[in-house]
């Protein structure tokens, strides 16, 4: 079963939060378990959101959580967004038709329900975009001006609040 634990792991951070523990000690212990649990009870490679909920719950529950197994709840699944490709489909060379692409990307994030979003392929856009074959002075430049921009872009939102971002 193939999952990201990160994702599960916010999740149980949020219900332990609203069953009042804060920075609740348990979460990485109760992350595995429930990676464990899934392990033995899930023969298939898949699970629907609704089984796995139950399935967390359950968890909870038993290891006599029952309050953080109530308040527990997905996340959307997060967003995974690939500069690499959005730099591709600009074009080596076209910086202004990349940031264009970018914004209406962050756009579409902002109106989507998404609370994590990953920025992936960050080194690998750089390079196309700079028609690079070695990391050159220039690309850190440009490295520096895309994430600048998509920070000023999502804290412009009214979702800067609520959005986890990463960039890789």
């Amino acid at each position: 079963m193939n999952y990201d634990r990160a994702w599960l792991s916010s999740a149980v951070i949020r219900a332990a939060e609203n069953a009042g523990y804060k920075k609740w000690w348990l979460t990485s212990h109760v992350t595995e378990s429930i990676s464990v649990f899934l392990k033995q009870e899930f023969d298939e490679n898949t699970v629907t959101i609704s089984r796995l909920e139950k399935a967390v719950q359950s968890v909870l529950q038993v290891i006599g959580y029952s309050d953080v197994a109530r308040c527990f709840q997905t996340l959307p699944l997060p967003l995974r967004i690939s500069l690499s490709e959005i730099a591709t489909e600009a074009g080596s060379g076209y910086e202004l038709v990349f940031f264009e692409l970018l914004r209406v990307r962050l756009r579409e994030i902002i109106e989507s329900t998404a609370q994590q979003v990953e920025f992936c392929d960050l080194h690998e856009c750089v390079k196309i975009l700079r028609c690079a074959k070695i990391w050159r002075r220039d690309c850190s430049v440009l490295q520096s001006e895309i994430v600048l921009f998509i920070r000023g872009e999502l804290d412009m939102s009214r979702r800067a609040n609520d959005l986890s971002l990463q960039l890789s």
